[in-house]
């Protein structure tokens, strides 16, 4: 046996690799994978022992991983993505139908798009439309029947018996560090459009006391929200896998927000087989890295952000 085939490529210590980069570190992608910190160590440690290199920097204020550790992520995301496909495909059954399913703009740059094209390849006689609107638009869009299911956010406290979860988030009032807010006056807002749960939850809570918010900037994009906060143009409400080192969080002036839950949310119709395979291979994948990835570079230390009084 040649040196080359003796060493192995473990597919738990990959997934557990490519977690620690999604959740920034050992003791957050443990949580994600419902391990102990110990146990995602040593199957790093183990990986590392079997093909000869490290992999996680250990040294103080080094990047998280190594060169070597940035390589083999890139052909990680690969193998497990293969790997994941395989088994799905050879216990695959006959499935046709269609299903009309909603999607929030933030999740279309996500895993969805690569659990839907896998679940387009493995099961070709199921038609998926999918279509993008904002939560409270997708959840009219079940009431009348034009959607079968919808990936959406609500928040915490509203999460039915019959949603499926898929993970939850803590919301977060944010500006840029060069912003100044007046201590009196308007406070510039940025928001998404009217049908925003965000911004209505914000108006509501400042008819109840001192706050004015100007809304500065509507914008139906995450990364449009995003960008404007980083230029300075005003507060906003984003979720923790939108905080960025170039946000500030705004800590006490401002009503903490509440939780949100990403949520599969049905249709009251008649049962779809189809949608069944399709809901299982979404829950599974958030189950497995504790959210839908943006991508390798969003998950941040969150101990890096200043904080504002």
């Amino acid at each position: 046996m040649t040196e080359l085939t003796a060493r192995r490529l473990d597919v738990d210590a990959l997934r557990a690799l490519q977690a620690i980069r999604l959740h920034g570190g050992v003791t957050r992608a443990a949580a994600a994978l419902r391990l102990s910190q110990s146990a995602v160590s040593h199957k790093i440690r183990r990986l590392e022992v079997n093909i000869g290199c490290e992999l996680l920097s250990r040294k103080p204020d080094a990047p998280l991983f190594t060169e070597l550790g940035e390589e083999l992520l890139d052909y990680a995301e690969r193998i497990l993505s293969l790997h994941d496909e395989a088994l799905l495909s050879l216990s695959k059954t006959s499935l046709a139908g269609r299903i009309a399913l909603g999607m929030t703009e933030d999740t279309t740059c996500t895993d969805l798009s690569r659990i839907l094209g896998r679940f387009r390849r493995l099961h070709p006689e199921v038609s998926v439309r999918a279509q993008v609107r904002m939560s409270l638009t997708l959840r009219s869009m079940l009431d009348d029947g034009r959607l079968d299911a919808a990936i959406l956010q609500v928040f915490a406290h509203e999460v039915r018996p019959s949603d499926v979860v898929l993970f939850r988030e803590d919301l977060h009032w944010v500006k840029s560090p060069e912003l100044s807010l007046p201590d009196a006056g308007p406070i510039p807002f940025l928001s998404f459009d009217d049908a925003c749960f965000y911004r209505q939850w914000a108006f509501e809570i400042a008819k109840d006391s001192d706050l004015v918010f100007e809304t500065v900037l509507e914008c139906t994009s995450a990364a449009g929200i995003v960008a404007g906060v980083a230029s300075g143009l005003g507060v906003a409400i984003v979720s923790s896998r939108h905080l960025s080192p170039e946000m500030e969080r705004i800590a006490g002036r401002l009503p903490q927000p509440p939780s949100v839950a990403y949520v599969v949310r049905r249709a009251r119709k008649s049962r779809n087989p189809a949608l069944d395979v399709l809901v299982a291979e979404i829950k599974r994948e958030t189950d497995r890295y504790g959210c839908l990835r943006i991508g390798p570079d969003v998950a941040v230390e969150t101990a890096h952000l200043r904080r504002s009084g």
